[in-house]
């Protein structure tokens, strides 16, 4: 289904033509959960954002024969074929030789690829051995190409018009050959016709309640935006999504058209109209306005600080916080009071408050943030029952209290609470002129 030359092709067949692409990713590894497959992961963005589309994705074992099933079934449901990993140089990378049966070809030695391995082993202050050597042979019937972050061979391979490339498993090699050997060639051999997608981010709306009050603007859409909801404790992300994008010249100024009337419709629970997360919009927030922050934590245990922090250029910002998660540390460093803590209990509006204000003097910042919760699974009473948590944001003298109940995960409850947390500071810094 090479398109090369094939201009005078109406567009109206070029949906009819898109791209289809499967990815193999091998090794035990991946089947025994001891390694994450990022590798699928980044091939799946990074061909559609090309706007090909991604048929399937098979895991498999380091076996010759599960090797030549799952290139069987691929070739028929794709022109476009990535195979990951099993091209290294010990005994358990069989990768090139079950390509070799399933090519009915042979092994021969690539100078090419001697020379890359060569350079490479000796640049490191070692001898080439005869694991190294192993690695510069490859299948007679591929063309091998550059790998310049490492000693396995790139091989590509074309069966009736489809094309195969076996690439090394390593995620940085991987992604330097596909960015800069094997899309351009995709690129050479496929008129492709890149897919949009504008994302907006919102917090603090249930999915099933967003999807409610979005039924009238989905449904007055056109037909060629599709919508998606991508929900995580982190907030719902909404995916417009344009996958014939040649077929409609105006689809940009039609989706920024219907993203205005979506900030109009919530616009208390937009944050970004880009990937950005949700702590890098609260640090940009901050910046502008010069302001610094400071945390007081108990049942989320530092992760506010931790997420604030990971953020380059953080210092500007971030003062520091106080992991309060005794009631004695409360007491001696927050002067939550005997009272307070007898009485009302560290998860309370009235601890929270406190500990909002003494971190806030304590660290001299401008705004600072409190929680206090039960994470789970146990801890929780009939009054507060797991999953209950009290959150104050302070910014200058006002303040803003919460108090939720997130449920009975204790993973789940703490990053909720970490991103209601960050939500609130951010809602407060939106709405104040401060």
């Amino acid at each position: 289904m090479t398109l090369s030359g094939c201009w005078n092709i109406p567009a109206s067949c070029f949906n009819f033509l898109r791209m289809k692409a499967v990815i193999i990713t091998i090794g035990d590894e991946i089947l025994i959960g001891q390694t994450i497959d990022t590798n699928a992961a980044w091939l799946g963005q990074s061909f559609n954002k090309r706007g090909i589309e991604v048929e399937k994705i098979i895991s498999i074992r380091d076996r010759t024969d599960s090797i030549h099933h799952a290139l069987n079934e691929a070739f028929t449901l794709a022109e476009i074929v990535v195979m990951t990993g099993g091209l290294g140089p010990t005994l358990d990378d069989i990768t090139k030789q079950a390509l070799c049966d399933y090519f009915d070809t042979k092994l021969v030695l690539s100078e090419e690829s001697l020379s890359n391995v060569k350079h490479f082993v000796e640049s490191r202050g070692f001898q080439l051995n005869e694991n190294n050597y192993n690695q510069a042979m490859v299948p007679e019937a591929c063309t091998v190409l550059s790998n310049h972050l490492g000693t396995a061979p790139i091989m590509q391979f074309e069966k009736e018009g489809s094309y195969l490339f076996s690439m090394p498993g390593v995620p940085f090699e991987m992604k330097h050959a596909m960015e800069y050997e094997v899309f351009p060639i995709i690129e050479s051999h496929f008129s492709l016709s890149p897919v949009f997608h504008q994302t907006i981010m919102t917090f603090g709306m249930p999915e099933a309640f967003l999807a409610e009050k979005l039924n009238a603007w989905v449904s007055e859409l056109p037909e060629y935006i599709k919508i998606a909801y991508l929900p995580s404790p982190k907030g719902i992300k909404i995916r417009m999504s344009v996958y014939d994008t040649m077929l409609n010249s105006d689809y940009k100024a039609i989706v920024r058209e219907n993203v205005d009337k979506l900030h109009h419709i919530i616009p208390e629970i937009i944050f970004s109209d880009t990937e950005a997360p949700l702590e890098n919009i609260l640090y940009q927030h901050l910046k502008e306005r010069g302001l610094k922050l400071s945390t007081a934590e108990s049942c989320t245990g530092g992760m506010i600080g931790s997420v604030m922090t990971s953020i380059s250029g953080s210092s500007e910002v971030f003062e520091g916080g106080v992991i309060a998660y005794s009631n004695e540390i409360k007491s001696k460093i927050l002067a939550v009071s005997d009272e307070i803590l007898e009485y009302d209990g560290a998860v309370s509006q009235a601890c929270v408050e406190q500990m909002s204000k003494s971190v806030r003097k304590l660290f001299q910042t401008d705004c600072s943030i409190a929680v206090s919760g039960i994470a789970g699974p146990g801890g929780g009473t009939k009054d507060k029952p797991v999953g209950t948590v009290w959150i104050a944001a302070r910014l200058g003298n006002k303040l803003n209290v919460n108090k939720f109940n997130f449920g009975s995960n204790r993973a789940v409850n703490t990053e909720r609470a970490v991103y209601s947390a960050m939500n609130m500071m951010l809602r407060m810094l939106i709405d104040s002129s401060y």
